[in-house]
């Protein structure tokens, strides 16, 4: 075991990832307040991944060293900008048609896809400093965190229908803009 590890850095690892996380959640929020009936598989789908991709950047971001870090620190914005802005226009367009004409519009399915973009715009940015345990600690309480916002987006979505689609859908155009903006 690492001689730095301490149950001081354990807390500090579970705190960065519960912050790293509530992006994740939001996008897991979004997406069920857009799809309150979604197969089980996607919405198990939507934790697994985003837990993954969060454990998977710092990692990256470590074997990488100061290659690839310089570019991903230039380009993380643009590109969380761009898949939550599309993500999120999408949702809102297809929601707010879906108000005009209700008879007219399927409704909105997330698709596998999607869910990995998802993963990846609200990951790009991770990192951390003892890659096992803080790699571990970000994947472990993103999974936990998205798991919970699953069950409050059924109920919401189920509830409030299109116009939690297009409330779920400002979320990720604004997630994307915060992660542009810096």
């Amino acid at each position: 075991m690492d001689p730095s590890f301490s149950a001081a850095n354990l807390v500090e690892a579970l705190v960065l990832g519960v912050a790293l996380a509530m992006d994740a959640m939001a996008v897991t929020l979004s997406n069920s307040l857009c799809e309150p009936d979604m197969p089980a598989s996607r919405k198990f789908a939507m934790p697994v991944l985003f837990a993954l991709f969060q454990m998977a950047m710092p990692i990256a971001g470590y074997l990488g060293g100061t290659l690839v870090a310089p570019l991903i620190e230039a380009y993380a914005g643009i590109v969380s900008l761009i898949i939550l802005g599309f993500v999120g226009g999408k949702m809102i367009v297809e929601a707010v048609r879906e108000l005009r004409e209700p008879e007219a519009c399927p409704a909105t399915r997330l698709t596998w896809p999607t869910i990995a973009m998802e993963a990846v715009a609200t990951s790009i940015d991770a990192s951390g400093k003892d890659i096992v345990l803080y790699g571990g600690a970000i994947g472990l309480t993103t999974f936990a965190c998205c798991l919970l916002v699953l069950l409050i987006g059924r109920k919401l979505g189920e509830r409030f229908g299109a116009h939690a689609q297009v409330a779920g859908g400002i979320v990720l155009v604004v997630i994307g803009l915060r992660a542009f903006l810096g």
